[in-house]
């Protein structure tokens, strides 16, 4: 089933079965009921079977699905059977926790440059990259085909590098900068407002 008539909630917990899976793959376990997958990851069997239905038949009726074989699938599905070029600009703490965060690598995805505006910055070593001058990042976006950006910079400067991004060619952008961007509707953008989950969580306790 195509994407766009795919629940967005769906698409969100795609991601969700597959760190799941993945540990069950580590542990040997070869078939799993939907009722012990829903209970894994804390929502009903009748939501894994309709999630899972729009993309295939991927179960058994009274076996369960295999493990392998379902991994297999939605690795495909999202797109992690295939390379992707990330480009990060922000060599800050926070790109800094990007580049070094060991669920992204367990996924088969990693950060491959670094950019930032600060001279004293550029040239420099950054858990194991290189950090680059944001003005080479058109060039390097075109010849080395990036097509995923992340934005960890301060707010002001989030829309900019987002525009620099879209001209250079990426095809998704992710930002974690404290303000939300815009971009042209074919590309896929994100906003990780961090301070705002935070704050959500803040006032539910303030509420009891």
């Amino acid at each position: 089933m195509k994407k766009d008539i795919t629940p967005t909630t769906t698409i969100e917990r795609l991601p969700v079965y597959y760190r799941c899976l993945q540990k069950l793959n580590k542990m040997n376990i070869e078939v799993i009921s939907s009722q012990d997958l829903g209970d894994k990851i804390g929502i009903p069997s009748t939501q894994v079977r309709k999630d899972l239905s729009y993309y295939g038949e991927f179960g058994r009726r009274g076996v369960g699905y295999e493990v392998p074989v379902l991994l297999k699938h939605l690795k495909k599905i999202l797109g992690l059977d295939q390379e992707w070029e990330v480009a990060l600009v922000g060599a800050g703490n926070l790109g800094h926790a990007l580049v070094n965060y060991d669920g992204f690598r367990k996924l088969g995805l990693k950060i491959d440059y670094v950019f930032d505006i600060d001279s004293y910055k550029i040239g420099k070593k950054f858990a194991g990259l290189t950090v680059r001058d944001v003005n080479e990042l058109k060039e390097v976006v075109e010849n080395k085909g990036v097509k995923i950006g992340i934005i960890a910079v301060p707010a002001k400067y989030a829309q900019d590098v987002a525009d620099n991004l879209v001209d250079a060619g990426v095809r998704a952008i992710w930002n974690f900068a404290p303000a939300y961007i815009k971009a042209p509707q074919d590309i896929e953008l994100r906003n990780e407002d961090l301070s705002t989950g935070l704050i959500s969580l803040s006032y539910h306790l303030s509420q009891d």
